[in-house]
């Protein structure tokens, strides 16, 4: 990222890079460069964002966004010259992490071509992007239809389950996040749907697996299994199974808890679907693309859905983009009925080129199996000791490069260190664990009563391994509100 950030290596703690100050600088807009700290240029961001940015999921006047100048890999400077390594590689999107050059190069050619164009023409990056993700897809997912994002991206996914079965009713799991837009919100599980109710009227909410806080009282994963698809098999017959469209599923639940599912049950949700002629519609806006060392998760699990939901790390967010894979029988549907939806920037080519140099860097570099070895070899046996250490620490899980350490009072009763949505005051213990984290040089992910660990898969392993050193000492605070 030399033309954007002259600095310390991005290995370079927060202190670190406060003392190297007088070397670190960043190139503006205007193409102009200006040292860091840069005390007037934090002023004005911080003034602009204050007066005039409206922020999403928060109470405006309770927020202090960072303002942050420029990134470079797995690290983000603010206008004070600290680094942050990024453990949550932004929204879990950055997978490529901060001004990967294959993408920057790849978007400037773009622009330098062709900046835009309609949808309903035909473009050469849009179709290579199309025809590259089909080919990593499971079984005869072959067509894509391209969004701005994973919400929409839900949509659409619904629209068409719909309008094949000529059914209303979806399922979506209670532990789920799904998108802000009004059907997508309404699939949401967690509490960021109740403000938002009522809307689509025909969500129904399940109870997934989570072997750790069994809501059906299993003492095995095994079991789990058998009782998490037993209720789901419930909940369909309670509901009219042909009136269900469709039953969408994150293959791995990401801001609820990372909860992997367990042996088998994947597996028992197409069976189901398939018995009861329900679309399988699998929710891999944040684990597709790299997260777990798999082009898409459910390839992992060997379970070929109907419909594949995803955005993030297909460009690392660079440009805004997601889409729906589609299975040949739901495709077909549409080859004389015309699909009701489409949106005005769907495939754009400066997203898919960065889409496209996506899958470049991913076959150059290894991607998928460099994830596989940072996670196998050095993120999960270092979080497992951690668990041994820290008291605070209920239980660890995940897959690749994403993972979830939970906190909570007590090993036995597994109560959470925080309560459920909690905030304010209740949020205290999960804020000073993010604060020490932040203060040592790292940018956590931190969600109820849980850090996630999903930094960007081209993270160095000297940088990973510094990561989660700033974690194990940050779960010391944790340990320390145990009383």
């Amino acid at each position: 990222m030399t033309d954007l950030l002259n600095s310390e290596p991005a290995t370079a703690t927060a202190t670190e890079a406060t003392d190297a100050a007088s070397t670190a600088s960043y190139v503006d807009r205007r193409g102009t460069r200006h040292p860091l700290p840069d005390v007037a240029a934090e002023a004005q961001v911080r003034a602009d964002d204050r007066a005039h940015v409206f922020h999403s999921w928060s109470a405006q006047a309770l927020i202090d966004p960072l303002p942050v100048a420029a990134g470079e890999g797995s690290t983000f400077w603010d206008y004070a010259g600290n680094a942050y390594l990024d453990f949550s590689s932004q929204l879990v999107n950055l997978n490529l992490g901060h001004q990967h050059p294959d993408l920057v190069a790849a978007i400037q050619e773009q622009a330098g071509r062709l900046a835009t164009i309609q949808p309903a023409l035909a473009n050469d990056v849009r179709g290579e992007l199309a025809r590259r993700i089909a080919e990593v897809a499971p079984g005869d997912l072959d067509k894509v239809f391209f969004t701005n994002g994973g919400a929409d991206a839900n949509e659409h996914a619904v629209r068409m389950a719909r309008a094949v079965t000529g059914r209303r009713k979806v399922l979506s799991m209670y532990r789920s996040y799904h998108g802000g837009t009004a059907t997508a919100i309404s699939l949401t599980g967690d509490p960021r749907r109740w403000a938002n109710e009522p809307s689509d009227g025909s969500v129904v909410h399940f109870l997934g697996p989570y072997p750790y806080r069994s809501s059906f009282h299993a003492d095995s994963p095994e079991q789990e299994t058998e009782r998490a698809l037993a209720h789901l098999e419930q909940v369909i017959t309670l509901e009219g199974a042909n009136t269900v469209a469709a039953i969408i599923i994150e293959t791995v639940v990401g801001t609820n808890g990372v909860l992997v599912p367990p042996p088998g049950y994947l597996q028992g949700v197409r069976e189901i679907c398939d018995r009861h002629g329900i679309v399988y519609i699998a929710d891999e806006v944040m684990v597709g693309f790299g997260r777990v060392g798999e082009w898409f998760a459910v390839n992992h699990f060997g379970v070929t859905p109907d419909l594949i939901t995803f955005a993030k790390g297909v460009n690392s967010g660079y440009v805004p983009l997601g889409g729906v894979v589609i299975s040949q029988r739901i495709a077909s549907h549409f080859d004389t009925v015309a699909f009701a939806g489409g949106l005005t920037y769907s495939g754009h080519p400066l997203a898919c080129a960065a889409g496209v140099a996506t899958f470049e860097v991913f076959e150059r570099d290894g991607i998928l199996e460099r994830v596989r070895d940072l996670g196998s070899r050095i993120v999960e046996p270092r979080l497992r000791e951690m668990a041994e250490r820290h008291p605070s620490v209920g239980e660890v899980r995940g897959l690749g490069l994403f993972w979830a350490i939970e906190l909570v009072r007590d090993r036995g009763t597994r109560e959470p260190l925080v309560p459920f949505n909690a905030s304010g005051a209740d949020a205290s213990p999960m804020a000073k664990v993010a604060a020490a984290c932040k203060q040592a040089g790292l940018w956590p992910f931190v969600h109820f009563n849980r850090m996630h660990v999903a930094p960007p898969l081209v993270i160095s392993e000297e940088e990973l391994v510094r990561g989660l050193d700033i974690i194990d000492a940050a779960l010391e605070v944790a340990d320390a509100e145990l009383g």
